[in-house]
């Protein structure tokens, strides 16, 4: 059987209490009451609630504070304000302190009923977000054990052990045979290649990220990618653009993972575009953020898998079909430029090509961290 809810009302005046408690009655909740904001904090530790209805104006400890202490002690807890200043000013100041919902008195027993079911309902919902990134945390955790130790190690032997064979018989193999065993090869090189793209996905540690930030010039970083792919653009017959606006400036980051998304969706982009076409990527500074959107003349991406396609493992139902896709580069890609405190998006249409747009803070250089030596050895 499910605990019941546990629901903390705090008011300096005693009509109220009893009032709400009485609403409440035989709802099967369990209900405890403070006539003060510091009889309420204490209450708080020792009774842990899922709900609190608080008074903003009492005597000692506000409303405002009590709704601050219980965000630090638990940000799960639901707070919603109870007041006879009914204020647009008051109820505006109660939301940004972390309040819920805003009910002033006087309030009619159907009023109280129904803002303490959504309050609880907002509650569980909470809890239930928690519960699954914790499981999904576990699960990403388990998924890397199984993709190391029971698909790695097995095709490293099974492709060590090929070479190994293709040496012994290599002059004892017609010509058929050899165009076999280069399949073989081939074909084991691609599906580890899929399990080191998978363990990159799952090893993506932010904090990690975080650890090696320095200011970085963003044109240097672009010129880095942009030399990287152009191998790949050529072999396509695709001449990728850049242009910058000057002075693009600094970010604070980490040069490698930036230069690796960059990379990810100029390669995508190359990827997805017909041969003879353009790719461009173009950088500004629009006021305290650099944008890089990265164009392409391909084959577009379908509007129903637009809010889809930086999640894990999301290939598509259509559109990007030219070749294969792991579903993972993107997914990478979003988490490294969230890491730096930015954000990604993507604008297509099926047929159109498509536009990718990062967004990250810029770093005055006056107020860059690290030593002007440290930034002239990021642009070497």
């Amino acid at each position: 059987m499910d605990n019941p809810s546990k629901i903390l009302i705090i008011d300096d005046e005693e009509v109220v209490l009893d009032s709400c408690q009485q609403i409440l009655k035989g709802s099967g909740y369990e209900i405890r009451t403070a006539m003060s904001g510091t009889l309420g904090l204490g209450l708080l530790q020792e009774f842990h609630p899922d709900l609190i209805y608080v008074d903003l104006k009492m005597p000692g400890v506000s409303g405002f504070e009590v709704i601050e202490k219980a965000r630090d002690f638990d940000p799960t807890i639901v707070t919603i304000v109870i007041t006879g200043y009914a204020t647009v000013s008051s109820a505006v100041e109660a939301m940004k302190n972390g309040a819920y919902d805003f009910l002033p008195k006087p309030f009619t027993p159907d009023e109280f009923r129904l803002i303490t079911q959504r309050g609880l309902d907002k509650r569980r919902l909470i809890l239930e977000t928690i519960a699954l990134k914790r499981e999904k945390d576990m699960l990403r955790e388990q998924f890397a054990a199984i993709v190391s130790h029971e698909l790695k190690a097995p095709l490293g032997a099974v492709q060590q052990n090929l070479f190994v064979l293709i040496d012994e018989l290599s002059g004892q193999l017609n010509e058929d045979q050899k165009k076999r065993f280069e399949r073989m090869k081939t074909n084991i090189s691609d599906l580890i290649s899929l399990i080191h793209t998978w363990l990159r996905v799952l090893s993506v540690d932010v904090k990690k990220i975080r650890e090696s930030f320095k200011p970085i010039y963003v044109n240097f970083i672009i010129a880095k990618a942009v030399e990287s792919i152009q191998p790949q653009a050529i072999r396509k017959d695709i001449e990728v653009f850049s242009s910058t606006q000057e002075p693009i400036g600094l970010v604070n980051g980490d040069e490698g993972t930036l230069v690796e998304v960059l990379i990810n969706l100029l390669g995508n982009a190359i990827k997805y575009s017909r041969p003879g076409s353009q790719v461009r990527l173009h950088a500004e500074r629009p006021g305290e953020e650099i944008l890089i959107s990265i164009t392409d003349q391909g084959v577009g991406i379908a509007k129903e898998d637009l809010p889809y396609i930086f999640n894990d493992f999301y290939t598509g139902r259509s559109g990007q079909t030219a070749e294969q896709r792991s579903g993972l580069g993107l997914a990478i890609a979003r988490r490294i430029v969230e890491a730096h405190e930015g954000s990604i998006a993507v604008e297509s249409e099926l047929g159109q090509g498509s536009t990718f747009v990062i967004h990250l803070p810029s770093l005055k250089e006056g107020s860059a961290s690290g030593s002007n030596a440290e930034i002239e050895m990021a642009t070497s």
